[in-house]
């Protein structure tokens, strides 16, 4: 069986962009930086390619920059527009979680694309390689400002219930609240109105603004003053999020210990030790880099990479991968990848390119959220004109009822709840060892309701063990055993290796072979001292006439358990028989039971005999299972279910599984640690061999699905209700504020309830 696979893309998993890429640099994970206060941000919109033009240049090159001030699509829509009309620039690549944008393009210089975007006020600086340069230190805010705002927008607030000051002097108290406060929101304002684009910053400086000019001065103060609050709350939440994603790379150490040419050691960072360096770790230490352990014994809490809640014991040969932590005893280990190549840190950077590929939800909450805004503002500006003009009615309170539409046309909490819903999911499911590679696949999970498995290195082990063995002859009970090993030792099936590892304590006694050969199909042969002997299975034994109706029962028996069995024999006839069987995990049948809890009904699909087929499902609990299929046989067995109606997943580990992992909705790849194929192209890669691991990702998806509707139902019942009051002029702006922002903090509390352990 093979360790990885390969799973083309699927029709029905489609990306917002295509995500090939023309650069030749890595963009490997980097720390996230801490967050700038935003509004109506998501946090967890992952790399996307924007293609300005057909096809790059032959003299196209990629340039990489660093924007602190771009963390949400409200951002990343302005330099869109504002580098699509720059000449010479022909892709774009936005990477919101690190706040890198790489740029194609073919101009002689950078200095257009740093002076377009500083136009947006917004700084670009250019990097070398955005996978290896550290983030730029963020600019620490003073707290200063806020405080004069909000102690200033209480003054004006008292001043103008109490009348104990003039107008002119709740004016002056307000402004002074205002621009302390809301200089940013002001600026960001009128950049997005220059370039016709309507976020919530213009709204809400258009919306101040207004009631500036119909003397609404305390209340412009305190809306002012709420929306920087609100917005400050928000980015902290948010970064829960963000963090979640940039806080698995900090798993990995810094430094390690290498062996230097003299027998030495020496601590050196992680990212300058080579390929096939000898690193040591101490006990409780973390493991820096991949690797393969070549001195001592110890176990290793593996939880960072594959969600195992008990240590693994490891000993030479054995693999060891970065971020897990060391426990009881001293390893030496060979460094096998560098550390921007490390299991965890490609674990990493698929999660940061699974959020590019939006959910469902995501996709439709964007197209509304881009008709619904201008619609709303549209009909703001209705409401202000039309009533005082056709009807009659007092300019000042239909425009202040305009006023309070524009600020709850936002649409925040729409925006918002979904992608800081998805990335809390794909945190979350990281966390288990479950590496899930977009939201499409996070939230259509919840819709499976079958499941096909593969069953070898599935269900089973993949490693075959000898489980009986009987003696047709009792004169040569011992040497039978002896015979056969020495015959089954020269062959590398998996069934003969798992008969001579029997038998490896008498290894010393094993016979030399003579004229072996290899029986296709059937077994093998060889001389052994003179005499000619056969070790194969029960079409090699009716081939040489040697069968019985006492024999096959005996066959028959074991075979109805699920057991292939091997026979020796000589001339005379067969001398012994060894049952072998590929043991099922001890956590599959626990899996099977918990599927079935959730309703999903499963499937085995396999290339083994019909009866070994039925005997493995029936251990574990599995609906149904099927026999002597060849990978095209699995594809039909896929496309039948579809016929059907059913939703089907399919898990496997093999490259003979593909075809049918890439017809199912989602493809489930087992024991994907340390795989590259399987990391890179797999829909979900579990990271290690437990098959419980499917049930808890369902879980999670349909915990995802019902959060997502959530907020969607809560953020849309909400706006409705507050329009329809502030329309029958029952609102007040101040109100509308704390509606607009505190469900836009209500969806993000949600969302993130994922996150918990």
């Amino acid at each position: 069986m093979s360790d990885s696979i390969h799973t083309p893309h699927k029709p029905h998993a489609d990306h917002d962009h295509d995500h090939d890429h023309d650069h030749d640099h890595d963009h490997g994970p980097t720390h996230a930086p801490e967050a700038h206060a935003h509004s109506c941000c998501s946090a967890a919109e992952g790399p996307s390619v924007i293609k300005l033009s057909a096809a790059p240049t032959a003299g196209a090159r990629l340039s990489s920059f660093r924007i602190e001030a771009m963390d949400c699509p409200t951002e990343q829509t302005l330099i869109q527009n504002k580098l699509g009309k720059l000449a010479g620039v022909q892709q774009l690549e936005f990477n919101l979680i690190n706040r890198v944008l790489g740029v194609t393009h073919d101009l002689p210089s950078t200095d257009p694309i740093v002076e377009a975007i500083k136009s947006l006020g917004m700084q670009a600086d250019p990097l070398e390689s955005s996978s290896d340069s550290p983030p730029a230190p963020v600019e620490k805010k003073h707290a200063w400002p806020l405080a004069v705002s909000g102690v200033g927008a209480l003054a004006a607030e008292v001043l103008h219930f109490t009348n104990a000051a003039p107008t002119w002097v709740i004016a002056l108290v307000a402004l002074v609240s205002i621009f302390s406060g809301g200089l940013t929101t002001y600026k960001k304002g009128w950049i997005a109105l220059k370039n016709l684009n309507l976020n919530i910053n213009a709204l809400m400086s258009i919306a101040v603004t207004g009631a500036i000019l119909i003397g609404q001065w305390p209340e412009a103060a305190m809306v002012m003053f709420l929306f920087t609050v609100a917005e400050l709350i928000e980015a902290k939440s948010l970064d829960r999020a963000r963090n979640a994603i940039g806080g698995l790379m900090q798993m990995a150490p810094d430094k390690a210990t290498v062996q230097q040419a003299d027998g030495g050691w020496l601590e050196l960072d992680v990212k300058d030790i080579a390929l096939e360096a000898i690193v040591r770790v101490r006990p409780g230490e973390r493991i820096g880099l991949d690797g393969e352990v070549v001195s001592g014994r110890s176990t290793i809490d593996q939880a960072p990479i594959t969600g195992e809640s008990l240590p693994i014991e490891k000993t030479v040969g054995d693999k060891v991968f970065a971020g897990t932590i060391n426990q009881a005893g001293s390893l030496e280990y060979r460094v096998t990848a560098a550390a921007n190549h490390s299991t965890l840190a490609r674990i990493i950077h698929a999660v940061e390119q699974a959020q590019g590929a939006r959910a469902p939800t995501q996709r439709f909450v964007d197209s509304f959220a881009k008709i619904y805004t201008p619609v709303v503002f549209l009909f703001a500006l209705a409401v202000a004109v039309v009533p005082p003009l056709l009807m009659g009615g007092s300019w000042f309170d239909w425009v202040y009822r305009a006023l309070v539409l524009l600020v709850v046309a936002c649409p925040c909490a729409l925006v918002i709840s979904t992608p800081v819903t998805i990335v809390s999911g794909l945190a979350a499911a990281a966390r288990k060892g479950i590496l899930v590679k977009g939201g499409v696949y996070l939230e259509s999970g919840h819709t499976l309701d079958y499941l096909a498995l593969d069953k070898t290195g599935t269900i089973t082990h993949g490693k075959p063990v000898q489980t009986d063995y009987l003696p047709l002859d009792p004169l040569v009970a011992d040497s039978a055993v002896l015979l056969a090993a020495s015959l089954a030792s020269r062959s590398d099936h998996p069934v003969s290796l798992a008969v001579a590892n029997a038998a490896v304590d008498k290894k010393q006694a094993w016979r030399a072979v003579d004229n072996f050969t290899a029986l296709a199909g059937r077994g093998v042969r060889g001389e052994i001292d003179g005499t000619l002997y056969h070790l194969g299975n029960h079409r090699l034994v009716e081939e040489l006439g040697l069968c019985s109706p006492e024999l096959e029962e005996k066959l028959f028996a074991l075979e109805q358990q699920g057991k292939t069995v091997i026979l020796l024999c000589n001339s005379a006839g067969p001398m012994a028989l060894f049952a072998v069987a590929d043991t099922v995990k001890a956590s599959s049948r626990e899996a099977i039971a918990e599927l079935h809890a959730l309703g999903i009904k499963t499937l085995m699909l396999t290339g083994d005999n019909p009866h070994t087929a039925k005997a493995i499902a029936a251990q574990v609990g599995i609906d149904e299972a099927q026999g002597n299929l060849l990978p095209e046989d699995k594809l039909k067995a896929i496309e039948a279910l579809y016929a059907k109606g059913h939703h089907v997943g399919m898990v496997g580990d093999g490259i003979n599984d593909a075809p049918a992992l890439a017809r199912a909705e989602i493809g489930f790849a087992m024991a994907a640690a340390g795989t590259d194929t399987a990391i890179e192209t797999a829909d979900v890669a579990l990271m290690d061999d437990d098959l419980r691991k499917i049930p808890a990702f369902i879980r999670l998806s349909r915990q995802t699905s019902s959060i997502l509707k959530q907020n969607i139902a809560l953020a849309l019942v909400i706006k409705a209700i507050f329009l329809a009051v502030t329309f029958l002029g029952l609102a007040t702006m101040w109100m509308a504020v704390f509606a607009d922002m505190g469900v836009s903090l209500l969806v993000v509390f949600n969302g993130l309830r994922l996150l918990r352990k």
